[in-house]
């Protein structure tokens, strides 16, 4: 196994806690804590200090990760570079476009993780997916130790995933609602997800922002992350998006899908800074 090495300082306005409170906060799991307690691989100021002892503003703090253990499929490069909206050391954003998949099945070599793993000469680790259909930011991660830091946002819902939509609008009557119901396999067609009452729990929120003839443009913000939630729950309220050939009646031979993933906010992995990435 790898070691992961994180360095930071404890932020200066903020209270003073425990070394355990310091760990949650981080969002490092409960196996990891305690391994960083009995091996005192988690340092303040470069001194081990029990569970109980404060963290006080402008500590440093070291951890180190050697119990990472990974079942990420290897992901062979595609040759092709992909478009980087943001990088740091442990982070890729990308603008996956329109038409690719977010990971490969079996022997495919031409999807976003194939063109980052051109890019980072290395296997990245998937956190999140987005349709084939939808262009718009993707979040990857560089290594393994911190991918469960970043499913744990996505769970908590602090890392928030916001889309622009363009939707028709013939029984769109409010400008601002949240759809929730639940998204199930369709039985007839296995490309297809649709609303059923026995399917799993899945919350949209949206607001106009512009109206336009008789189309709409959308601020979409997920509360969950089921298949085709978006496209099915517009679809649900008869506001289908305008480009779906499976959910929109009216798709017409060669529209793209009008869902763009424009937003992405999220706490940096070992780290307590927030930050948000715009397309």
């Amino acid at each position: 196994m790898k070691n992961y090495n994180f360095t930071l300082q404890y932020p200066q306005n903020y209270p003073p806690i425990t070394v355990d409170q310091l760990m949650r906060r981080l969002l490092i799991p409960r196996k990891w804590r305690h391994f960083l307690r009995t091996e005192k691989k988690i340092q303040i100021n470069d001194n081990y200090l029990p569970l109980n002892f404060t963290v006080k503003p402008g500590d440093k703090v070291n951890i180190i990760l050697d119990h990472v253990e990974t079942f990420q499929h290897i992901y062979p490069p595609s040759g092709k570079i992909p478009n980087i909206i943001y990088e740091d050391e442990n982070i890729l954003v990308i603008n996956k476009p329109g038409g690719q998949k977010t990971h490969p099945n079996l022997d495919e070599t031409n999807t976003a993780l194939n063109d980052c793993a051109t890019y980072l000469k290395n296997t990245p680790y998937i956190v999140h997916r987005l349709d084939m259909l939808t262009h718009g930011l993707l979040l990857v991660a560089k290594n393994p130790a911190v991918v469960p830091i970043l499913n744990r946002q996505l769970t908590n819902k602090t890392l928030n995933r916001e889309y622009l939509a363009w939707v028709e609008t013939d029984n769109l009557a409010k400008d601002k609602g949240t759809i929730n119901l639940p998204i199930g396999q369709d039985p007839h067609d296995q490309r297809k997800r649709i609303v059923r009452r026995d399917g799993l729990k899945a919350i949209t929120h949206y607001q106009v922002l512009q109206r336009k003839d008789n189309k709409a443009q959308l601020a979409i913000q997920l509360e969950t992350g089921r298949t085709h939630q978006i496209r099915v729950h517009l679809a649900s309220i008869g506001c289908p998006l305008i480009g779906d050939p499976l959910y929109n009646k009216n798709y017409q031979e060669g529209e793209g899908l009008e869902l763009e993933a424009y937003r992405l906010t999220f706490q940096k992995p070992f780290s307590f800074e927030q930050i948000t990435v715009n397309l």
